[in-house]
């Protein structure tokens, strides 16, 4: 016997449209899947929805973190123009920018220089990070050649 299909066409417990929680804690939570998958509609639909820029996870890393860590230069733009701060550090010390050049992630941390994000911040900060992984041209960059 196989399982009936849901009906998504239909609101379902505790939303007020189909297939869509209302539920702040769930928007919250698929923020952050959305973040890291790159998902930038359905990012910037949960901030509509209420998710504040500025939340973080259990680790301290924002949705702006995910999205630049994961590599995810639309999402971090999207987050950018509504205000999220890009020197916002995690509980590691890490900031959005260092995990972009961890990444190698060029886009992102092309996007989140002209969103304000200081290569200095957070320890190891975006610059700690190149002169670690030898990534002269961002040291370049950054200024700290």
């Amino acid at each position: 016997m196989t399982e009936p299909t849901p009906d998504l066409s239909a609101p379902a417990a505790g939303t007020d449209e189909p297939g869509h929680p209302t539920d702040l804690l769930d928007l919250t939570s698929e923020a952050f899947d959305f973040a890291r998958e790159g998902d930038v509609e359905r990012l910037t639909a949960r901030l509509d929805a209420g998710v504040p820029l500025g939340v973080t996870n259990d680790r301290g890393d924002t949705l702006l973190m995910l999205a630049a860590y994961h590599g995810h230069a639309s999402c971090v733009k999207a987050l950018l123009t509504r205000g999220a701060d890009p020197n916002q550090i995690n509980e590691r010390g890490q900031s959005p920018l260092a995990g972009a050049v961890f990444k190698s992630a060029q886009d992102v941390i092309d996007a989140l220089l002209e969103g304000g994000a200081d290569p200095a911040a957070g320890s190891p900060s975006a610059i700690d990070t190149a002169v670690m992984f030898g990534k002269t041209d961002l040291i370049k960059l950054f200024g700290a050649e």
